[in-house]
C-alpha cells in the first residue's frame, strides 16, 4: 500500500465550496497548506472553476477535497471525524469556536472524563472535527 487520504466531497448545499473550506481550515491550524489544486475548466462535467481535486495539509496531515454538483443521496456524517489533538487551551478553544460559528456544536468544549478539554461539532460546510487538549 502506497497511502491512505481523507477525502472530502462536497455535495448538494456545499457543492462548489471545497476550496473555500480548504482556506478556512488552513487558516487555523499552523503548518497547514494547500499543496495543488485542481479546477474543472470549460466543458467538462461540473461547474467551470469549481474544484475537481485538491490537495492540502492540516499541521502536515494530508487530505483531499473536491466538489461535485452530481445528485448524491449522501453528504457528510459525524460517524467520520476530522480528530486533532490540540496543544494548549487556547489553540482548542480558538479553533472550536472558530469551527463552531455557522455549524453545530455536537458536544460541547467540556471536561469528559476521558478528556480534560473535549468537543465535538459540526462546521458550516457539514464537516464533523472532534477536538481534543493533549495532555
Amino acid at each position: 500500500m502506497k497511502s491512505i487520504t481523507t477525502s472530502l466531497m462536497f455535495v448538494g448545499e456545499q457543492a462548489g465550496k471545497a476550496e473555500e473550506a480548504i482556506r478556512f481550515y488552513i487558516s487555523l491550524f499552523p503548518g497547514s497548506q494547500i499543496t495543488d489544486i485542481q479546477r474543472y475548466g470549460a466543458g467538462e462535467h461540473e461547474p467551470e472553476g469549481s474544484t475537481k481535486m485538491a490537495r492540502f495539509t492540516i499541521n502536515g496531515t494530508e487530505l483531499m477535497a473536491l466538489d461535485s454538483h452530481l445528485d448524491h443521496q449522501f453528504s457528510f456524517t459525524p460517524s467520520m471525524s476530522l480528530y486533532v489533538e490540540c496543544e494548549s487551551l487556547s489553540e482548542i478553544e480558538g479553533a472550536f469556536r472558530a469551527l463552531a460559528d455557522g455549524g453545530s456544536e455536537l458536544m460541547p468544549l467540556d471536561n469528559y472524563g476521558f478528556s480534560q478539554k473535549f468537543g465535538w461539532l459540526k462546521d458550516r460546510y457539514g464537516v464533523s472535527w472532534q477536538l481534543n487538549l493533549s495532555d
